[in-house]
């Protein structure tokens, strides 16, 4: 049984917490922040399972599932509601699912906390939808402007990162200058820049779209929860 005794000594000496102690409060705590962040790893749990799945079955499986619940334009003109909505619960390769677990935590699990469930899955929503129609409509004037093969509308799209992108702007806006705008300029180089390399892809213009809705998003940050902005310097009127 776990000892109740104080953290220190009667003279004041800090006591060797037990082994045990040590494993149950970070217990204690990892339990207190999942079910803080409900949303988050729930979405976790899913993608854990989808990507066993792609993990477990033949390539020949693995592409179609991965086709059949794409965001591409094919999918999209038969099934917007469902591949929109599945899509976002399948990861491409099973390899990252490790990089995308700690991006949740570092990146979610936070914004979840600060804007509660509902408008943390507001912001995931209308970046994950905005940015896939807009991409994709990138993706249908470049091949009727002969600038993309016709296969592309059979590509795979697929993926949580524009959902990611989202919470990455809205973040923005729970820092106080500078630290803000320091902020915003990393995150905004971090994906403008692959748009200005000759080989930028149509998902390099759906995460940065995503990242522009997610600063948009600032209205369903709770009242009082964001940082306030900086005073506007107002000069004083001269009066001899």
């Amino acid at each position: 049984m776990a000892s109740n005794e104080p953290a220190h000594d009667a003279g004041g000496r800090r006591r060797r917490v037990a082994p045990g102690d040590a494993a149950r409060l970070l217990f204690l705590q990892a339990r207190a922040w999942v079910r803080s962040t409900p949303g988050t790893h729930t979405w976790l749990l899913i993608l854990a399972v989808t990507s066993g799945i792609l993990a477990a079955v033949s390539p020949h499986i693995r592409g179609f599932l991965l086709h059949h619940n794409s965001t591409n334009l094919e999918e999209l003109g038969s099934h917007p509601v469902r591949v929109l909505i599945v899509s976002a619960l399948w990861i491409e390769s099973p390899q990252a699912f490790l990089p995308y677990f700690l991006f949740y935590e570092v990146v979610h699990a936070p914004a979840e906390r600060r804007l509660g469930t509902r408008r943390w899955l507001a912001v995931v929503a209308v970046a994950h939808v905005g940015a896939t129609l807009i991409s994709q409509q990138a993706v249908f004037l470049g091949i009727h402007a002969d600038r993309l093969s016709p296969s592309m509308a059979h590509t795979v799209d697929i993926g949580v990162s524009y959902g990611l992108a989202g919470v990455v702007g809205v973040l923005t806006h729970y820092l106080r200058p500078p630290w803000r705008w320091l902020y915003l300029a990393a995150a905004g180089g971090f994906f403008a820049y692959p748009l200005l390399l000759s080989g930028r892809t149509y998902t390099d213009l759906g995460h940065f779209t995503a990242l522009l809705i997610g600063l948009a998003c600032r209205g369903l940050i709770p009242r009082g929860r964001a940082a306030p902005a900086p005073p506007r310097y107002r000069p004083r009127r001269w009066r001899p």
